[in-house]
């Protein structure tokens, strides 16, 4: 497969990016300097380094125990197209695709229409994480979030019913 990611790095199995055994790709850059951050050295878009999209794949494909694939931040909507080119891959694994980012679904939704990519990848995600890290929000009891701004959204559903579902399991 062709391409590059921009990536900080990433975690061959990870329990706490997503439910059941993970890789996640942490992505380099991110926008929105949210204050306490807990990934502030993935903030600044020239560090951090291009990877290839295959590369990634084969250390995927070393694991036949993972469940899913997280894409985490940084902020992963900064790099829509590779993220999706990505997520193709990963679903042809039969893996499930979790997403972090800091903007709102429904900003996001805003970005698709003037970006495919953004929608696209919207579109293989399961599972989504949305909303930008408020340290007065900060809560260690939530699931696979950092503030209770934060919301876990079932994709699957979202898309069936045409409205915001909550992962019910993370609420």
């Amino acid at each position: 497969m062709d391409g590059t990611i921009r990536i900080a790095g990433v975690v061959r199995e990870s329990i706490v990016d997503g439910p059941g055994l993970r890789f996640t790709v942490f992505c380099q850059g991110c926008p929105h300097g949210c204050k306490g951050c807990h990934n502030v050295a993935t903030h600044d878009f020239s560090q951090g380094y291009d990877c290839e999209l295959d590369k990634i794949l084969n250390a995927i494909d070393q694991n036949p125990l993972l469940d899913g694939v997280t894409f985490s931040g940084g902020e992963p909507l900064c790099q829509p197209e590779a993220f999706y080119k990505l997520a193709v891959e990963v679903k042809k694994r039969n893996l499930n695709i979790m997403t972090y980012t800091g903007y709102t679904y429904e900003e996001l939704q805003k970005m698709g229409q003037k970006d495919h990519w953004v929608a696209d990848l919207l579109s293989l995600t399961d599972l989504l994480v949305d909303g930008r890290f408020v340290e007065a929000e900060r809560d260690l009891t939530l699931l696979f979030r950092g503030s209770r701004n934060q919301r876990v959204i079932d994709m699957n559903l979202t898309r069936e019913r045409g409205e915001v579902v909550l992962a019910e399991k993370y609420i």
